[in-house]
């Protein structure tokens, strides 16, 4: 049986409500794959106020993780961990993460904006899985490089790379289907059983870019997303059992 509960990124109110939806239902959550995402848009806010790249593609999923980790620490269990799968972007090596200015009000560019939201999801990532392991939680957190994929996301590039995309597409990028292979590797594969922390690209494990393996970095950005999203103690909802 599939269920549809609709829940909006850009907005802290929807996503307190499709957590609130899903909670009322009772049920086990054994994967939660963060895949949403606008991409290089123009400058714009969401209705909180975010830079909407920042906003959509990182601060929505890190509250709507937080607030459904009650139910993942529930649901694992030592022999079966529950998993949390984050999709984020080869674009993140290039990512600069200006923690005084996240939102890009002093000077925005839609490549920067996004490439920043992408490299914030990979530091989340590492510092959940730090947060869930230090708490003894069987639930693992794992982040995802899905490759070039053909698909909608593109409809704000320069008008020069969608010439190129569709002249070239069939070569260089993959299908949607293709491009969800290593999402649904990271939440199902035998081997990842109870292993967390890892950037995975075309089902392999490799390395991120090496500014995302800084701690003080890791955990700044999460007290500062904590702020953002009116959850203060947080991190002490993580560690605890």
């Amino acid at each position: 049986m599939v269920e549809f509960l609709f829940c909006n990124l850009a907005s802290i109110k929807s996503i307190r409500q499709f957590v609130k939806d899903f909670k009322a239902r009772n049920y086990p959550l054994h994967v939660l794959i963060n895949n949403a995402g606008v991409m290089m848009v123009p400058q714009r806010k969401t209705v909180d106020g975010f830079e909407e790249q920042f906003g959509v593609n990182y601060l929505g999923h890190f509250l709507l993780t937080n607030l459904l980790l009650d139910i993942l620490k529930k649901t694992g269990s030592p022999h079966h961990h529950a998993r949390v799968i984050t999709v984020s972007s080869g674009t993140h090596y290039v990512g600069e993460l200006n923690l005084d200015d996240l939102h890009s009000r002093s000077c925005y560019t839609p490549c920067g904006a996004y490439a920043q939201s992408k490299l914030a999801l990979v530091l989340f990532s590492y510092q959940l899985q730090h947060l869930l392991a230090a708490g003894g939680s069987h639930v693992t957190a794992n982040v995802v490089d899905p490759g070039v994929v053909n698909t909608n996301l593109y409809k704000h590039v320069f008008w020069l790379t969608k010439v190129v995309k569709k002249l070239t597409y069939w070569l260089l990028f993959k299908t949607p289907d293709e491009g969800a292979i290593t999402s649904i590797y990271a939440a199902v594969a035998p081997e990842l059983e109870g292993v967390g922390g890892c950037y995975l690209c075309h089902e392999k494990i490799i390395k991120s870019s090496s500014i995302t393996y800084d701690e003080d970095l890791q955990r700044k950005l999460w007290a500062e997303s904590c702020k953002m999203v009116g959850i203060p103690n947080l991190i002490n909802k993580v560690i605890s059992t």
